[in-house]
């Protein structure tokens, strides 16, 4: 029975990833998935080697980054490339969702493909918001109070709201311990999401270039295009 499991899981990762039919006119505008994929498992492995050194507390959550950045051997660095790796993941989505609407690859049938997109985009933004609170500076603390309080601007229940998210009547150590727990637990979130996202895009294969029919022009997606991700991977 596990036998049987592991070639089932091994046929699946040949179908949509080694043998996945991909028009053979694709260019490098293309790589833009992939290197979000990548990009994504990057900043998962540095932010839980992070969360291991943070301390989800408004008393000790400076001094807790303070640490990583004097304390822990290459604590630095492992910080600088989760707050740097998350803008350039953002470049790279931001360039992959300009590909999609200038190629007008969100249109009929790939709708579930654009809708299921521009959801990875929202919930990817919240993480990113939530992480730049958790340092808990004066630039972070001022940022939650704005941010979190556009939710008076809801008709009635917007004060409510505002109340909900704080944990309380200010930004404060209830905030930051929902936002941590947000912050740890949406990258997972966004990893479900761009499965289903792939699965979408599968469904009807991919669009190329030309924007024509290319049924009789496809070649197998890890022999050829596996190797040029690869290439944009060494440029990003």
């Amino acid at each position: 029975m596990r036998m049987h499991n592991k070639i089932q899981l091994l046929s699946v990762l040949n179908t949509h990833l080694v043998a996945y039919p991909t028009p053979m006119n694709l260019n490098y505008s293309w790589n833009g998935g992939s290197l979000a994929g990548m990009m994504l498992a990057s900043q998962m492995l540095t932010g839980i080697l992070l969360a291991m050194h943070y301390v989800g507390h408004v008393d000790y959550a400076f001094a807790s980054v303070q640490h990583l950045m004097t304390d822990v051997p290459s604590g630095m660095i492992l910080r600088y490339a989760h707050a740097n790796g998350a803008s350039l993941f953002f470049i790279v989505v931001y360039l992959h969702v300009l590909r999609g609407m200038y190629y007008g690859s969100g249109a009929q049938p790939r709708e579930i493909v654009w809708i299921s997109g521009v959801i990875i985009l929202l919930v990817m933004i919240i993480t990113a918001f939530i992480g730049y609170v958790l340092p808990w500076g004066q630039m972070s603390f001022w940022g939650a109070t704005v941010i979190t309080s556009l939710a008076t601007a809801i008709p009635v229940v917007g004060k409510h709201i505002m109340y909900w998210l704080w944990g309380g009547f200010s930004v404060d150590n209830p905030t930051l311990n929902r936002f941590y727990s947000f912050h740890y637990t949406l990258p997972f979130i966004l990893a479900g999401l761009s499965v289903f996202h792939i699965a979408a895009l599968h469904q009807y294969g991919s669009t190329n270039p030309l924007g024509v029919n290319s049924q009789s022009s496809l070649i197998s997606f890890g022999s050829y295009f596996g190797a040029k991700d690869l290439v944009g991977a060494l440029f990003l």
